[in-house]
């Protein structure tokens, strides 16, 4: 389940009710004296726990993030759950949101987070088809039905400008909870992610996929983010959960056997036989030429730049347009690179 789009009314609002444990927290969610001290930091998920924690899972069952002083909690969220606001509030020192432009938005509504990693360095968010009227391309969508869900509807408007399409040559319509729309015919196209292989199975080996990264929309997906004041006070702190969380992912890379049987103990409501699976794509997406060249958990400057753009041409900031600095920080990225090269 992804949110690509955020209600500043419900940001500030939600901030301000949480305001109360921000100003009775002077350390805003984590608590330590020093680097020696035990830390203890709360991780916000922008929805219900799935198998975008696997690393994290791994490296508190391993040991990884006591061994540098990190006590970890994570939080789940929910459809009731404005994570965002939470960690912006200090109720959390540490998020984790499905996609990058939450960020970016949450930014320009006024609300003082940023990125500091990017889990997956490919979105796995995916127009899905049939052989028989296959969409391998966003030319492909030209007089097509596409069903999409309401959060991503400004998604397919990005794709269809990037490519430039006039969004009257595509028919956008709502997407259900499955895709039933595209095994009737309703739909020539309905989107998900990749990761979600439950889904997917119904339509086994006569599925098309395009990828939204591979035409034209490069976002981040599994995005931790921060606060402006975590990183001024506590950047120490956020640099010892960088290297244990990364350290995490690449057990998991390399154990992803035992790396799914840990999630699941830890939270039997997943079904093991579907993280099996899956657990190979969420690996493919958190590895890559970029990690291998820069480090897990990388982003770049030029990447976040050009998603700004092609928001801010679609006019969906409702305040002001974030800069690169405002939506994203890279100086714990550099102080933990070399942990994060030698697992990337």
């Amino acid at each position: 389940m992804s949110h690509f789009t955020l209600n500043r009314r419900r940001f500030i609002s939600n901030a301000a009710a949480l305001g109360g444990f921000a100003a009775a927290s002077s350390v805003l969610g984590i608590r330590a004296g020093n680097a020696k001290d035990v830390a203890k930091v709360r991780m916000q998920l922008g929805w219900l726990v799935s198998n975008g924690v696997l690393g994290e899972v791994a490296a508190i069952k391993k040991g990884f993030f006591e061994e540098q002083g990190i006590e970890l909690e994570i939080v789940p969220g929910g459809p009731s759950v404005d994570g965002v606001a939470g960690v912006a509030s200090g109720q959390s020192a540490t998020g984790q949101i499905s996609s990058s432009p939450s960020v970016m938005l949450a930014r320009s509504a006024g609300l003082p987070v940023k990125a500091f990693l990017s889990g997956y360095q490919k979105h796995p968010f995916t127009y899905f088809s049939l052989k028989n009227k296959a969409i391998k391309t966003p030319k492909d969508m030209i007089g097509k039905t596409i069903a999409t869900q309401p959060t991503a509807f400004i998604l397919l408007r990005a794709l269809l400008a990037q490519n430039g399409i006039a969004e009257d040559q595509v028919k956008m319509v709502n997407m259900g909870s499955d895709m039933n729309q595209l095994i009737t015919g309703q739909a020539d196209a309905v989107t998900g992610w990749l990761t979600n292989v439950n889904a997917l199975d119904v339509l086994g080996d006569n599925r098309v996929d395009m990828m939204l990264w591979d035409s034209g929309l490069q976002l981040y997906a599994n995005v931790y983010y921060t606060t402006d004041d975590q990183i001024a006070k506590h950047s120490d702190v956020l640099e010892r959960f960088t290297r244990a969380a990364a350290k995490g992912w690449g057990y998991v890379r390399s154990n992803q056997k035992e790396a799914v049987e840990m999630l699941c103990e830890s939270y039997p409501i997943l079904d093991k036989a579907s993280e099996m699976k899956a657990v190979v794509p969420c690996v493919d997406f958190s590895f890559g030429a970029t990690t291998k060249a820069s480090g897990w958990g990388t982003m770049s400057r030029e990447n976040w730049a050009a998603q700004i753009k092609a928001y801010a041409d679609l006019k969906q900031f409702k305040g002001t347009v974030p800069t690169v600095d405002d939506v994203a920080n890279f100086s714990i990225l550099e102080a933990t690179s070399d942990i994060r090269k030698q697992v990337g």
